[in-house]
């Protein structure tokens, strides 16, 4: 086991009606907030006449923006933090899914910077100032409820960057899962494969003598697996939504990759196809993470038995590991099958004519300067574009 360091002390309320309470929450923060949502599903469903009356109840004042789509977009960042820097606005609620919590956290960190926020994306810089950020979520799916990071798409110039910052991380959070109830079969796909390709990235290491997080990152995704199942059949089992919801958040606040060497090789190759193709993350996911694991796996084997044994329940012979493991990684396959996502590039609407680019972007190679993607095994744009090809 590695070193580590970790704090999070994002504030989390978890349960029915518990987006009630908004106002209360907000109110030691700010008198005064930028209240952020996506499209009219808020509205339709009733969600944002209670979010507005709960912060009336509580004498906090809010300026609102709407409009975030999914792979949420720079141009209604910058938006956001010149509302904010007119408004004098010291709070930014976000009221959605990842993409507006990530929507959120962006305008946080561009408001008082005094450049352009995308310079931070670009070029990493250490930001070490925000404004604060609460979350009311209504997609359990990309864990940013609390986590310290972002994603945001430069639609001008096709790229999709992260950045994360320990000062972006929400002061609370509301996971009430009665909100998740009316979410499409597609939306509990796609928030399916995110959590659980957050939970990959940081399972298959080569770290070793992790037991725990081991054990943890296993529990989590058997969890997700059987209450995604249940939800497929009954698709208003609340109790099964406060599993997901559960999970959903432990996935991704951090807990699973303490002291192990972390992967993310799938988060970079599908940043690019959602870049480009403006594909769901989720659905990209579920598309590249067998691939790669079929491309990697013999580099760990022991840890695929482990996965396919304890995660996918394959029983065989431990004299034939790699019959096991390639069983576990065909069982994923049936598991995305089984909950509507695709499996292939061409599922996604994805020819092969940019696949080279997307794989050198990836690496950052096509920017003049090589990085390989992964932890487990180090991957140039070769090994990017090979694995696009198989998908």
């Amino acid at each position: 086991m590695e070193n580590f360091d970790y704090c999070n002390p994002t504030r989390i309320v978890f349960g029915p009606g518990v987006h009630s309470q908004v106002g209360e929450l907000v109110k030691p923060h700010a008198d005064r907030v930028l209240l952020h949502y996506g499209g009219g599903s808020i509205k339709r469903s009733g969600l944002y006449d209670a979010i507005a009356a709960s912060l009336k109840a509580a004498g906090v004042a809010y300026v609102e923006l709407g409009g975030v789509v999914p792979n949420p977009r720079l141009s209604l960042v910058r938006e956001g933090i010149a509302l904010c820097r007119r408004e004098r606005i010291g709070f930014v609620l976000a009221v959605g899914g990842g993409s507006v919590i990530d929507s959120a956290k962006a305008i946080a960190m561009g408001a008082p910077h005094k450049g352009d926020v995308w310079k931070l994306f670009a070029e990493g810089t250490p930001v070490e100032q925000a404004l604060k950020v609460g979350t009311v979520l209504t997609i359990p799916a990309a864990g940013s409820e609390s986590s310290p990071n972002t994603v945001i798409t430069n639609e001008e110039e096709g790229l999709k960057l992260g950045y994360g910052a320990q000062v972006l991380r929400p002061v609370f959070s509301i996971l009430d899962p009665e909100l998740c109830l009316t979410l499409p079969p597609e939306q509990l796909a796609n928030g399916v494969s995110d959590m659980m390709s957050h939970i990959f990235e940081r399972y298959f290491s080569n770290t070793p003598h992790v037991d725990l997080t081991d054990a943890l990152c296993e529990a989590t995704l058997r969890t997700i697996m059987k209450h995604a199942r249940r939800l497929r059949a009954s698709p208003q089992d609340a109790d099964a939504w406060a599993q997901i919801v559960f999970s959903g958040y432990v996935a991704h606040k951090g807990l699973l990759g303490l002291g192990r060497q972390q992967d993310w090789a799938c988060h970079g190759m599908e940043h690019e196809l959602s870049a480009l193709y403006d594909v769901a993350h989720g659905a990209g996911l579920a598309v590249l993470t067998p691939a790669w694991m079929e491309y990697v796996f013999r580099d760990n084997v022991p840890l695929f038995v482990q996965f396919a044994v304890n995660v996918m329940g394959v029983e065989g012979g431990f004299r034939e590991p790699e019959a096991v493991a390639q069983e576990g990684i065909r069982r994923l396959r049936g598991f995305y099958k089984e909950m509507g996502l695709p499996s292939t590039l061409e599922g996604l609407g994805i020819g092969a004519d940019k696949l080279e680019l997307m794989a050198k972007k990836a690496t950052k190679i096509a920017f003049g300067a090589q990085r390989p993607l992964g932890g487990l095994r180090k991957l140039g744009w070769q090994d990017v574009l090979a694995i696009y090809r198989v998908c």
